[in-house]
């Protein structure tokens, strides 16, 4: 049964949020970067995943896998024999079947709801999602996504960092340079800090890591849409592979895998 939380996303994501115009989503127009400038970094930043995704496996989760809206999403179940998707959105899940066919099997519903295999998956996924979720229940959505994941093998987390490069701003300086906040929206949203993450030591290995610096919010504003723009983003893709511990306890979205003890 879904609560109130849920019930928004559900209504968001059940209408507008998946419809798409142009052959955009209206949510990857809401919350993406799509200007020719950043095609490449973002395009690098979603795959990033994949460099903790086995080589292979029999199952992986996706919770929350929306219609597997990007080209580089399809990779990370390439070598899997099936994806579990899960969603709220029975719309979603339709375009989902749509892509990858008898590949995929299709949970509509509430991740709570659902029954999964305890140590089933080889592979578990949630990106931008978690963080959606009622702040009261996103320690037990972490611990089920641990529970029915095979021990040695990674859950793999795309969340919001609260302390980013901009949480430290003055307010007034922050709001002339952004204008609203990048991210803010009638959407349901609340981020621990990274410290929050180290209750799951008792299950899994911990590793933090970055997955995008900016909010596309912040990124747009930030970075001109241009050959100037192309080349910076470049810069800041090297740099966060050089320096992933900086960038993870700065960086807007981190990357958190959990490996299953």
């Amino acid at each position: 049964m879904k609560n109130k939380t849920e019930e928004g996303i559900s209504k968001f994501y059940g209408t507008e949020g998946w419809e798409i115009k142009d052959g955009i989503t209206e949510d990857a127009r809401r919350w993406e970067d799509l200007r020719e400038c950043a095609k490449e970094y973002v395009s690098k930043c979603r795959l990033r995943v994949l460099r903790h995704i086995p080589e292979s496996g029999e199952n992986m989760l996706d919770m929350a896998s929306g219609p597997i809206q990007y080209e580089e999403y399809l990779e990370y179940s390439k070598h899997f024999g099936k994806r579990y998707c899960v969603d709220l959105s029975a719309k979603a899940l339709d375009d989902a079947k749509k892509r990858i066919g008898t590949h995929g099997v299709f949970l509509h519903g509430s991740f709570f709801d659902i029954e999964l295999k305890d140590n089933y998956f080889d592979c578990t996924l949630s990106l931008h999602t978690i963080f959606h979720i009622d702040k009261d229940r996103q320690e037990e959505a972490v611990r089920k996504l641990i529970k029915v994941t095979k021990r040695g093998k990674p859950i793999i987390i795309i969340y919001c960092n609260p302390q980013n490069w901009f949480s430290s701003m003055p307010v007034r300086l922050l709001k002339s340079l952004m204008g609203k906040n990048a991210i803010s929206s009638n959407i349901y949203l609340h981020a621990y800090t990274l410290n929050w993450w180290n209750r799951f030591l008792d299950a899994a290995d911990i590793n933090i890591l970055p997955w995008r610096s900016f909010g596309s919010g912040h990124q747009k504003r930030l970075i001109p849409d241009n050959r100037l723009g192309k080349i910076l983003l470049s810069i800041l893709f090297k740099l966060e592979d050089t320096f992933p511990h900086f960038f993870a306890r700065h960086c807007f979205f981190p990357i958190i895998i959990l490996t299953k003890r």
